[in-house]
């Protein structure tokens, strides 16, 4: 029988990732079709929502996910197929299993015995010519025993000295035939998923040491319960051998189960042999398996947890309010090597760059005053934009006396601390080196710095995001797994704001959607040789970027003062002539209808209705018409750090401080007060309720009041709390 009539793939993949992911059918369908269309998840959210219903970013993401997984399922369950045929052992009864199946784990259980697999003790007994004693114990006949039946096996030269070895070698056989059972090995599955106990202790070696995983030395938890961030720290610990992690559930109530399905008679001579092959599978094999398999899924389920908390950060980074297009001069702090300064124009060309020196004696800080007055008298920035590392504090504090001495802060020119993390890593990149090749990195660094202050968006996709100090545990999660989720974050955010086509690096335009690095760099090639773009249209110019990448990427570019009034929006080129349509019928141009909300209150959404637009498109039309290319970052607000706190020394118990929070984990979130280390606000501190996840009140970039509750400065550790009573008292309400 050929293998291809064999192998049924996924009968109906809409109805199962519907039932999957409790989405109507007809949505599912569509965003199924136009993903094997090759449409990406940003083009469908905006402009296909007529055919997904309205399906939103998080809910294709998860079709995308369960489609991704029913392929490389059918894969797979060819593969078995064919091997299962090959080996002539495909009946219709296992043919029909093996199709009928939709976990990847569920078909490994089923394949498991006709799998070719290493070397065994029951592979070693059926070299010894034992599988016939083996098959005679299963059969539990009750003529004759196991032991008289053992005396026609004993081999002394194939290594079966007497009776007890050959019965130990056919129970080997039973005891892997019984552990290979699908049945068997799901509900053990299933027992230690629901009941084992996660327990971990520290090692030996490590009992009177004190060690980073001192509050799990001793700790026993539900595996199914513990939280994800608790069990990648127990992980850790015991990866550097720190701890020793075991699983622990009474499996023994599940014998039952596994005599049942061996078919066990009590009545037959061979009943005893057959029990000790049963335990012997299950603890020799089962046992350590199904340990293997759940611990596996729950430190899976933990990557994913971290790697949600890290999205939710990079997201919450991304998307932080822009400064906007004006001059800004950039200091990247230094003590050693002095303070590197650049001014970059509104756009973010560099103009001058220099070095001041705030710690090399009264000399050179007279100097420093004089030359970072003379840039601030030349170029007039709107903004200082100080990056927050070492000495940064201090810097702060110069350029704010310059700043009020020449009477231009901190209304006319504002000094704001910046985050810096990845700067250097920006600053030695391959992206770096082309934009500034002949510039030192530490120069670089302060343009990133001036830069992400402008536009944090366009000047962090710049960066790896692992690389930003939003997460949590992330080395501890498989690189592909975070690296793609991470993708998709950055992907979603710069086709949320839009891309100015004119002023975009290759970076931000390669996450535009349909675009990628490859045609990004044709794009700036095409730019640097024939000027700016004038319309939409002439991106089917650029090498390489033809009507499907057209139609994937049009709407999410920009283009102020082109040749169409609406392509400095998100209307899609697709519907230009549903809104000149709309124009024409009120007798106005389409310049006309931009913003003018009186004039866009006549528009009769009704009467533009047609097959593939609905009030999904028309409604996200008129909304973009109103406001064109409106940004959804929030205002930009800078932050306000105490002058009289600027060292880890400065802090004392009950101190209130106004913090930004840099980071939030599962356990609570981190918060810069100024003092160049960031403070924990655990949970339990974060509001006078019961929070279970931190991302329900904070997210990073907020601004939050915080109570110091303690200083460590030999560890560098800060306790805070944003609540408004008593630390571990009584209700009240989120300081912030």
């Amino acid at each position: 029988m050929a293998t291809t009539r064999q192998h049924q793939p996924t009968s109906d993949p809409v109805a199962h990732v519907a039932a999957q992911l409790n989405l109507p059918r007809g949505g599912v369908s569509s965003v199924l079709r136009l993903l094997d269309e090759g449409a990406s998840i940003p083009f469908v959210a905006r402009y296909r929502k007529e055919a997904t219903g309205g399906l939103d970013e998080v809910k294709l993401r998860a079709i995308e996910q369960r489609r991704n997984y029913l392929t490389e399922l059918d894969a797979r369950r060819a593969t078995v197929l064919a091997e299962l045929e090959r080996q002539g052992k495909l009946s219709p009864e296992l043919s029909a299993r093996i199709n009928e199946c939709f976990s990847k784990t569920e078909l490994e259980d089923i394949y498991l015995p006709y799998k070719p697999k290493r070397r065994t003790r029951a592979t070693a007994a059926r070299e010894k010519g034992l599988e016939p004693l083996a098959e005679f114990i299963w059969r539990q006949s009750r003529q004759g025993s196991p032991r008289e039946a053992a005396q026609h096996y004993v081999a002394p030269a194939k290594g079966v000295a007497d009776e007890d070895a050959a019965l130990q070698g056919a129970r080997d056989i039973l005891a892997e035939r019984v552990a290979e059972d699908a049945v068997v090995r799901k509900r053990f599955r299933d027992e230690f998923r629901t009941h084992a106990v996660l327990r971990s202790r520290k090692r030996k070696e490590y009992r009177d040491r004190a060690t980073k995983f001192d509050s799990h030395a001793d700790a026993a938890e539900r595996l199914a319960r513990i939280p994800s961030h608790r069990l990648l720290a127990i992980c850790r610990g015991e990866a550097e051998k720190v701890l020793r992690v075991t699983l622990e559930v009474d499996w023994t109530r599940l014998v039952p189960l596994a005599e049942q399905r061996a078919g066990l008679d009590r009545r037959s001579p061979s009943a005893h042999e057959l029990r000790l092959a049963i335990h012997d599978g299950i603890k020799r094999l089962v046992i350590p398996a199904v340990e293997t398999d759940v611990r596996s899924e729950a430190k899976r389920r933990a990557d994913e947890a971290a790697i949600e908390v890290f999205a939710q950060n990079l997201r919450e980074l991304l998307l932080a309010a822009p400064f906007g297009a004006k001059p800004v001069l950039g200091i990247d702090p230094g003590q050693r090597t002095g303070c590197k300064c650049v001014m970059v124009d509104a756009t973010g060309n560099l103009l001058e760059h220099t070095v001041i020196n705030l710690v090399a004696g009264d000399a050179a800080r007279q100097r420093a005053l004089e030359t970072l007055r003379s840039c601030l008298r030349r170029h007039r920035p709107s903004a200082v934009a100080v990056g927050n590392g070492t000495h940064g504090r201090e810097t702060d504090a110069f350029v704010r006396e310059v700043l009020t001495a020449e009477g231009l802060g901190p209304e006319a020119t504002i000094c704001v601390s910046v985050n810096e993390a990845g700067a250097s890593v920006y600053s030695a990149s391959d992206i770096a080196r082309e934009e500034f090749p002949e510039l030192d990195l530490t120069v670089r660094g302060a343009i990133s710095i001036a830069r992400r202050l402008q536009d944090p968006l366009a000047e962090l996709v710049k960066i790896d995001p692992k690389s930003l100090g939003v997460g949590q545990y992330q080395h501890d999660i498989p690189e592909a797994l975070l690296s793609r989720k991470l993708d998709e974050v950055v992907e979603s955010c710069v086709n949320q704001v839009g891309v100015e086509l004119n002023t975009a690096s290759a970076p931000l335009l390669g996450r535009v959607a349909g675009i990628g690095a490859k045609l990004a760099r044709q794009i700036v090639t095409r730019r640097q040789a024939k000027g700016p773009f004038r319309s939409r249209q002439q991106l089917l110019e650029v090498t390489g970027l033809g009507p499907r990448a057209f139609e994937q990427c049009a709407g999410f570019l920009r283009i102020r003062g082109g040749l169409h009034p609406l392509d400095a929006s998100a209307v899609h080129p697709e519907r230009y002539g549903l809104v000149e349509r709309m124009a024409r019928d009120l007798g106005v141009e389409v310049g006309a209808l931009i913003g003018n909300r009186p004039l866009l209150a006549r528009v009769d959404a009704a009467a533009y209705r047609q097959r593939d637009v609905g009030d999904f498109t028309l409604g996200d039309i008129l909304q973009e018409l109103e406001k064109p290319g409106r940004d959804p970052r929030a205002a930009f607000e800078p932050p306000r750090f105490r002058d009289d706190v600027r060292r880890l020394e400065d802090l004392r118990e009950g101190l209130v401080l106004e913090g930004v929070v840099t980071n939030v984990a599962a356990f609570g979130a981190f918060v810069d007060v100024g003092v160049h280390q960031d403070g924990l606000v655990h949970v339990s501190q974060l509001a006078d309720r019961f929070v279970r996840d931190p991302n329900e009140v904070v997210k990073v970039g907020d601004r939050l009041s915080v109570r110091v509750l303690g200083v460590d400065l030999a560890r560098k550790r800060i306790s805070l709390s944003a609540r408004t009573s008593a630390p571990g008292r009584g209700p009240g309400g989120r300081g912030s």
